[in-house]
């Protein structure tokens, strides 16, 4: 049953990928923003659902420190793991919006975050702070966007532009397909793990770091690859550079309002150094060219393997 539900999630994930972008471009089109506006927002947050429900369900259940740690995994996963497998299959150029506008946003996202959890808290007043900030940047992407007329050759891949509604059910169908089919390829790829390291003491850390998050970093990869490969570039970075800032920004913002959130010394000491490196990693290479190629997405992708090593390793005591 455990290869049906991973057969089942896989195909499930990329007919809603499918979905997701079709309906995010013909929504660009119809209201007249760029598929870059779009992929930071609609589609970036759509997929950055599944660590808000995780992160806020964690809260409630007096797990507060989950939330951080799903934040930080989910924040490399996406830049060292999707953008590294995305672009090693489709190449992506970044434009200018892309350098001077997304990722200084990222980048401050980040380092907001690492002034906050100084005292090894996030708070209810921090967590306003970070809404405010979401909202103001969300604002000002949409002026923005609507400012820039969409090329109309976005049109041919939502059959000449649907109407709003069938975009609207393309973006639905996406999401539920995304977050259904994630949660089927975890529940597989589990219990087809848990039979082969049934007698490792150490399965549940070894199946958390890479399996679990491989899983919840599905939908962000299934919509960046199927982005790119339709050509859709925009939609595919700003998917991901708008997820790492959702995450930081709403889900720990929306967590730390409901409880204060504790950081625990691993995380600030451990994960957050291999978030802050690979978030600048992100913008030296951005800055060496604007196209991320396939040797850039092999750094990357090298970076993930080199963190998860690492974190195995300690877990057997050999680090």
């Amino acid at each position: 049953m455990d290869y049906v539900f991973l057969l089942l999630g896989l195909v499930v994930l990329i007919f809603g990928g499918e979905f997701l972008v079709k309906g995010a471009v013909g929504f660009s089109t119809a209201m007249n923003i760029s598929p870059l506006i779009v992929g930071m927002t609609i589609v970036s947050f759509g997929t950055s659902a599944p660590e808000l429900l995780v992160s806020l369900t964690s809260a409630l259940d007096g797990n507060p420190g989950i939330a951080v740690g799903n934040v930080v995994g989910s924040n490399i996963a996406n830049i060292a793991l999707v953008l590294g497998i995305t672009v090693l299959i489709f190449p992506i150029i970044a434009d200018k919006h892309t350098k001077r506008i997304d990722l200084p946003v990222m980048i401050f996202s980040t380092l907001l975050f690492v002034y906050f959890i100084q005292d090894g808290w996030i708070v209810m007043y921090e967590g306003i702070i970070m809404l405010v900030v979401i909202v103001a940047f969300t604002i000002f992407l949409i002026n923005k966007g609507r400012k820039q007329p969409v090329i109309e050759e976005v049109c041919e891949i939502v059959d000449k532009a649907p109407k709003n509604w069938k975009s609207i059910l393309f973006l639905f169908l996406g999401f539920v397909g995304l977050y259904f089919g994630a949660d089927w390829f975890i529940q597989g790829a589990v219990g087809i793990a848990e039979e082969f390291l049934f007698d490792n003491p150490n399965k549940d850390v070894i199946i958390g770091v890479t399996i679990v998050a491989f899983g919840t970093s599905a939908p962000e990869l299934v919509a960046s690859t199927v982005a790119a490969y339709r050509k859709q570039t925009d939609i595919s970075i700003g998917n991901l550079i708008g997820s790492n800032i959702f995450n930081i920004l709403v889900v720990l913002g929306v967590t730390s309002i409901v409880t204060p959130l504790k950081v625990s010394n691993e995380a600030r000491e451990f994960d957050l150094f291999w978030m802050v490196g690979i978030a600048l990693l992100l913008v030296a290479l951005i800055a060496l060219g604007s196209k991320i190629g396939r040797l850039k997405g092999a750094i990357l992708l090298s970076t993930y393997v080199a963190y998860i090593t690492i974190i195995l390793l300690r877990v057997q005591g050999v680090l």
